[in-house]
């Protein structure tokens, strides 16, 4: 099997624009992405692709293999899908949170597909055992498309249920759940610009 993972440096993460810079949010999710990486490779999976438009901060990536396609993100996905020869698992580059034990967890189905949902609807992980039959359809309420999609062509799925592995950071709240419960370098840099406000309301980030 291998994993691919979708990545778009250029203006990224604009829901975080009211916290951090242009600059901090494509350096956060450098770091975001290499810590997927790490975490995929700590879990035994030995080919991983990027799927970006473009080589911006990928020009000295050395750990996963680049591959560029500049078209929407769906209609990228299904290509790559099309070609693929072996179960695949498509996974977000903002899950800092994920652990190898998530990845052998979700890899490890009986089901034809596995399904990791994200908040809001959206989806995380995908792991899908035979892509040549299934196509992807990102944005929105992905999801519950996704679990559609499956049944549609005849697919058993399973919901792979983690609050760790169905936190992708887009929101600066969920920078909040990185700072408590993350670690390695998506986490200390977050942990030099903020720190935990405790209210008796929810816990927040304030700056330094």
């Amino acid at each position: 099997m291998k994993a691919v993972i979708p990545y778009k440096k250029t203006s990224a993460k604009s829901r975080l624009s009211p916290v951090l810079s242009l600059e901090e949010r494509e350096e956060f999710v450098e770091l975001m992405l290499n810590q997927v990486i790490d975490t995929l490779k700590e879990a035994g999976i030995g080919t991983i692709d990027i799927l970006s438009p473009s080589r911006y901060g990928l020009e000295s990536m050395t750990k996963a293999s680049v591959l560029l396609d500049e078209n929407d993100l769906n209609e990228a996905l299904n290509r790559y899908l099309e070609q693929a020869e072996e179960p695949v698992m498509i996974v977000m580059a903002d899950l800092p949170l994920l652990s190898p034990g998530h990845v052998k967890g979700i890899i490890s189905t009986e089901r034809d597909v596995c399904i990791v949902p994200g908040k809001g609807g959206g989806t995380n992980i995908l792991f899908i055992k035979n892509p040549s039959g299934y196509r992807v359809r990102y944005y929105g309420s992905s999801f519950l498309t996704h679990c559609s999609i499956a049944k549609n062509t005849g697919q058993d799925v399973e919901i792979y249920d983690s609050f760790l592995a169905g936190t992708d950071i887009d929101e600066p709240e969920d920078l909040v759940e990185l700072f408590i419960h993350g670690s390695g370098a998506a986490k200390e840099y977050i942990s030099k610009k903020f720190r935990l406000e405790i209210s008796r309301g929810r816990v927040r980030l304030a700056p330094v």
